[in-house]
């Protein structure tokens, strides 16, 4: 059974804006069904948000074919509550929240206000760089 994984907006916008950088392999990941990402109508249109912003220089082609490569494999979950454990930053507070509705195993994300809440939640909260060492996870560039 796949690992149902919530990754915060940086983390997708870099692996679906630099496919050869450090975390292009999420795209691959995702894709082969080795997890299951999970959104929210908040996250997805925070990601869709994020992606129209003027210093991506993206159209609106561009932004819809890169929503393609990865809002078609999440698992959309409608976030009913908050999750027990707040973040200090309430702008964050939707990823969590989405873990916790969703029952992810782990939430990705580099940010600190986030990873300020590891090992309080139900659910695991690493870097990208941490989450790629778990067994199952793809280990080599795509």
């Amino acid at each position: 059974m796949s690992r149902r994984v919530v990754f915060d907006i940086p983390t997708v916008v870099s692996a679906l804006l630099f496919r050869s950088g450090r975390l292009g392999w999420l795209r691959r990941h995702w894709r082969e069904g080795d997890c299951v990402p999970l959104t929210s109508p908040t996250t997805a249109a925070e990601l869709t948000r994020v992606l129209a912003c003027p210093k991506f220089q993206l159209a609106p082609e561009e932004r819809c074919e890169l929503l393609g490569d990865y809002l078609p494999w999440c698992e959309v979950v409608e976030v009913g509550f908050s999750c027990p454990e707040l973040c200090r930053n309430p702008q964050d507070q939707p990823f969590p929240d989405l873990a916790f509705c969703g029952n992810a195993q782990i939430l990705v994300s580099s940010d600190p206000d986030l990873l300020a809440l590891a090992a309080r939640t139900k659910f695991a909260i690493e870097t990208p760089e941490t989450y790629r060492l778990r067994p199952g996870v793809e280990a080599t560039p795509s």
